[in-house]
């Protein structure tokens, strides 16, 4: 089969027959594995404020968690890495092959951490064995985002592909706010003391046990690649590399967005305790309110970019968060005496956010042609994820350090800038002819 039919062909059976209830069983099943691979990543960042001197005795506060990020932006950098094995994998093995791996690797990972020996006990083996955690949660990481961006692009149907496609940040979110309430949750059950001393290990057995649950889903997604086996290219980076400009308009988007999403995120848990002067409780509870208005606001955004196009979401994201990142992040920084003032803070960042996450996958998607999107998506948001996303909160902490906070303030809204002017050259990814 040659590559214009094989593609004719994957387009042809792309969730187009379909029933109602089988396409929404499908996006559901894809969707759950999405949230349980990222309520497994955010987990850790969530967590690090108890476990941090478990694993980095010695110095203040702000250089345990230093450490702790030093690990958490290695499981960025392996990211590129998962991005093209999955990705290769996906395009030739199926979408939902890609998916559940992925995840299986992801709950491994939090198996591994939710049994660690700690400092005292293991000495400086318990840092080296928390590391290699996270290269494999990085690693699994990698591979999901592509995947699942591809998969709910092609199950999708013409006029409902930002609504449809949106379930990916919404579960995205999703698996950040599980994290949220088990620790608010464990906040009040167990106490600080105790999350201390152990508790901190109970969401990482969760996140092992949640992992394995795939396997039971993956019976109701439905495979929207079975002809790309035919064509000999598929997956392959020669193949990907005929489309120069798709992968830098991903990389230069998906570096900006990487950054805001982890700075006004799960950075901000640790800005609003570390630098506002918030307690942890009163943090997470914040947080908490703000990533489920943030969830809420991923099918509202995903559904009017059908009808202004993702290139507009696009522009209003970038555009927005130029002129804003500043005075918000400024702002925050002396909020901690005023939860709801820096709930209402975080919200404003997380609005403008909004314009970029709805729509994250599905434009990627929509600008690789099947045979390559799971790699093109996969590896070239991989690569800004790790080197701009994996990095923000250890810039963060270190301009903090250096006592030139409001540098990194800065830092995102330069990177805003040059996503605007990436977006500006940018076609509309609909009008691409891929999907």
């Amino acid at each position: 089969m040659d590559l214009a039919n094989a593609e004719r062909a994957i387009a042809e059976q792309a969730g187009t027959d379909l029933t109602s209830h089988q396409r929404i069983a499908a996006v559901i099943s894809g969707s759950a594995g999405n949230l349980i691979e990222w309520y497994d990543f955010y987990v850790y960042a969530f967590t690090s404020l108890y476990f941090a001197a478990a694993f980095f005795p010695s110095g203040d506060r702000t250089a345990q968690l230093l450490n702790v990020a030093g690990i958490y932006a290695a499981g960025f950098l392996i990211r590129p890495i998962g991005g093209w094995f999955f990705g290769r994998y996906s395009d030739r093995y199926g979408r939902r092959a890609g998916m559940v791996l992925s995840v299986i690797l992801m709950g491994a990972g939090s198996l591994m951490i939710a049994l660690l020996p700690t400092y005292s006990s293991a000495g400086a083996l318990a840092p080296l064995l928390l590391l290699v955690a996270r290269i494999v949660q990085g690693f699994s990481t990698g591979g999901q985002y592509g995947a699942a961006a591809t998969y709910l692009s092609e199950i999708s149907t013409h006029g409902k592909r930002g609504f449809i496609g949106s379930f990916q940040f919404i579960t995205l979110i999703g698996g950040q706010l599980c994290a949220l309430l088990v620790l608010f949750v464990l906040q009040r059950v167990a106490g600080e003391a105790a999350i201390h001393d152990w508790a901190w290990r109970v969401p990482f057995v969760i996140g092992a046990g949640l992992a394995f649950t795939v396997l039971l889903l993956s019976k109701h997604m439905y495979e929207t690649n079975a002809h790309n086996s035919e064509i000999a290219s598929a997956g392959s980076l020669r193949a990907l590399l005929a489309y120069p400009r798709s992968l830098l308009f991903v990389v230069s988007l998906s570096a900006s967005g990487a950054i805001c999403l982890y700075t006004f995120t799960t950075y901000m848990q640790k800005f609003l305790v570390n630098t506002s002067g918030m307690t942890a409780r009163s943090a997470s509870e914040v947080m908490t309110g703000a990533v489920i208005v943030f969830m809420c606001l991923q099918p509202l955004i995903g559904r009017l970019s059908d009808s202004i196009g993702r290139r507009t979401c696009l522009l209003i994201y970038s555009g927005g968060m130029t002129v804003v990142a500043v005075p918000l992040l400024a702002a925050l920084s002396h909020a901690g005496t005023s939860p709801m003032n820096a709930f209402l803070l975080i919200v404003a960042s997380l609005l403008v956010l909004s314009f970029y996450t709805s729509v994250s996958g599905l434009f990627k998607a929509e600008l690789f042609p099947s045979h390559v999107r799971a790699l093109g998506v996969g590896l070239a948001h991989s690569v800004a994820a790790a080197v701009f996303g994996g990095t923000a909160e250890y810039i963060a902490l270190l301009a903090k350090q250096l006592g030139h906070e409001a540098l990194f303030f800065w830092y995102v809204a330069f990177a805003a800038g040059i996503a605007f002017l990436t977006a500006l050259l940018m076609p509309e990814p609909s009008r691409a002819g891929r999907l």
